[in-house]
């Protein structure tokens, strides 16, 4: 498996202009940008901390981030 992958853009982000999200594997570590403020820089994730990530939001576990 390499260990650099292009950026990858959310299926959920909308075309024009929207709430856009990219990640990209870099090395050993996972990148996640937003690709609206690219300047703005990264944030950066082990493997392990980005695979505990979506175990979680798969389970639902930040949905109550969205609620008021």
């Amino acid at each position: 498996m390499s260990s650099e992958t292009s950026w990858i853009i959310s299926s959920r982000s909308t075309g024009n202009g929207g709430s856009c999200v990219e990640a990209r594997r870099q090395g050993g570590l996972i990148e996640v940008r937003n690709s609206n403020a690219r300047e703005a820089g990264t944030v950066v994730f082990t493997t392990e901390e980005w695979d505990s990530f979506l175990f979680g939001a798969k389970r639902g576990e930040f949905d109550r981030l969205l609620s008021d």
